[in-house]
């Protein structure tokens, strides 16, 4: 057959031939096998676990779930417009309290200050007569019990913004950019500028300024301490300035120091300090919904709402994490349905309603074994057949064809933007990417030449380095899955008139066409 003679060569090559690859083709609509290399094995699944992650999603929570954030105090705000009290920022796991442009088209895009949200939810509670705050601006993520990084997560991945912390508040998808110019001289120190400037404290750097000829150097330390990040480098004389993209260490406290400059921008006094309230993950808890341990703090009676966000959809929540890959927004999915399903935002709690949604639609038990929502745990492990039962279910599903728009397209958008271009895989394969070190997946759905659909998974694992050898056997595959793979088509009769086919969607097949 064409598909499995080009998959054995590319396979053979030396590119490919250390790694180990696992690969599962099926009709769409009839779950027929078209082709398989180890769909039962075991694979670190990297980003293609987000796939798991966003499909409980729409399970469970539904394309137009919503998250809701407040702006609250259990003050009295007095005729001058005095709040005694605390005014409290309560996130309940919004992953975009950013300036992110909604809905996605293409790429992502950004609008105003990454403050943005923090100063329409200030600009309404000064609306309610808030003028002067006497008592602290408080950042409360308690709604999900404080557990910032999940298991398997490699430390030197944690100042990287793809290892940003998890929080019930997630602001500027907890990431702080550093912009890093030249002093006046060589030696001076470099000139710093960060956005947001809340998030100016929350690392340590030794910048200095080079001679004209060098080239701009900078490395990242991890260190023990309050501020785990430390940058350090060179930038030469002259040169344009350059950003550098890092995760917060305490994105919460940023986030409650962000609120405070907000405020005073807006020319309201603020006696008090930024503060944050945490709460503790629960002592024991276990997958019966036997839960032991402090218990959410139910809201004062005397809560007074000042401002209210609404986060876009699911729909659209789960089209910025899956078409970027965006780490954070994922783990915040499975805390969502964690917390809908079980009464705590945590990510064991997401793992056991996971484990009772796959078993529900038929995947095998075991076959899927995932620490995180992301992916980012070296500790995943799923196999081909696994994530190509979990897409199908999607596709049968009343919300699958919004779901499956959800998903990079090869040559068009996301991280399939540069992939598969000028090939005649171009815009006809919607599938989600996944890498790690030694890992490249991609899985999803496909419409080949002769408009068959299929479902695939393709995984390589134990890849040498570069990584972007074995992405070019994926795609390699992906383009002669497309071309290949399919019924055969009408064949004209001597009259002109076609001789009717039955697709494979209406009759069993038990090979693809050679």
């Amino acid at each position: 057959m064409r598909f499995e003679t080009r998959v054995s060569a590319t396979l053979d090559e030396a590119k490919a031939e250390k790694s180990f690859w696992g690969i599962l083709v099926v009709d769409r609509e009839t779950g027929e096998t078209l082709y398989e290399l180890n769909a039962d094995k075991f694979f670190a699944p990297a980003s293609n676990a987000k796939i798991v992650t966003t499909s409980l999603a729409f399970a469970m929570l539904g394309p137009e779930y919503k998250f809701r954030t407040t702006l609250e105090t259990t003050g009295k705000i007095d005729a001058a417009g005095k709040l005694s009290g605390d005014l409290v920022l309560v996130g309940r796991g919004d992953p975009d309290l950013s300036n992110r442009v909604f809905p996605f088209a293409g790429k992502a895009e950004h609008d105003g200050p990454v403050e943005k949200i923090l100063y329409e939810m200030a600009d309404a509670a000064i609306a309610k007569g808030v003028k002067e705050i006497d008592g602290n601006v408080v950042a409360d993520d308690s709604f999900y019990p404080y557990d910032p990084y999940p298991a398997g997560w490699n430390v030197g991945d944690l100042f990287f913004t793809y290892g940003a912390p998890v929080s019930a508040i997630c602001f500027n998808d907890n990431t702080f950019t550093v912009e890093v110019s030249p002093g006046a001289a060589v030696g001076d120190p470099a000139v710093i500028a960060v956005q947001p400037a809340a998030a100016l404290g929350s690392f340590t750097q030794t910048i200095v300024t080079s001679p004209a000829v060098d080239k701009p150097n900078f490395s990242v330390t991890r260190q023990p301490g309050t501020n785990f990040i430390f940058l350090r480098g060179m930038i030469p004389l002259g040169h344009t300035s350059m950003k550098l993209d890092l995760a917060m260490s305490d994105s919460t406290s940023i986030t409650a120091q962000a609120l405070k400059q907000v405020f005073e921008a807006r020319g309201v006094h603020v006696d008090g300090t930024a503060t944050v309230h945490h709460a503790l993950s629960p002592e024991i808890y276990n997958d019966q919904d036997i839960v032991l341990g402090p218990a959410p703090t139910p809201p004062s009676p005397d809560t007074q709402v000042l401002a209210e966000h609404f986060s876009p959809t699911l729909l659209e929540t789960a089209r910025m994490t899956n078409k970027v890959s965006q780490n954070l927004h994922a783990e915040l999915l499975l805390r969502a349905v964690a917390y809908a399903k079980k009464g705590f935002g945590v990510t064991d709690a997401g793992i056991w309603t996971e484990k009772d949604f796959l078993a529900s639609i038929g995947v095998t038990d075991g076959d899927v074994l995932l620490e995180d929502g992301s992916g980012l745990s070296g500790n995943d492990l799923v196999t081909p057949r696994a994530l190509v039962q979990v897409l199908r279910y999607d596709a049968q599903q009343a919300w699958g064809e919004n779901y499956i728009t959800t998903f990079p397209v090869a040559g068009i958008d996301g991280t399939l933007e540069t992939r598969m271009t000028k090939s005649v895989a171009q815009g006809l394969i919607s599938a989600k990417t996944g890498s790690l070190s030694h890992v490249r997946s991609m899985s999803g759905f496909a419409t080949t030449l002769r408009g068959e659909k299929l479902v695939f998974s393709i995984f390589g694992n134990n890849n040498a380095q570069p990584g972007h050898e074995a992405t070019n056997v994926i795609d390699a595959i992906g383009v002669a899955m497309v071309e290949t793979l399919g019924a055969a088509p009408p064949v004209a009769s001597s009259s002109g008139a076609k001789h009717a086919t039955t697709s494979s969607a209406a009759k069993k097949r038990s090979k693809p066409t050679q």
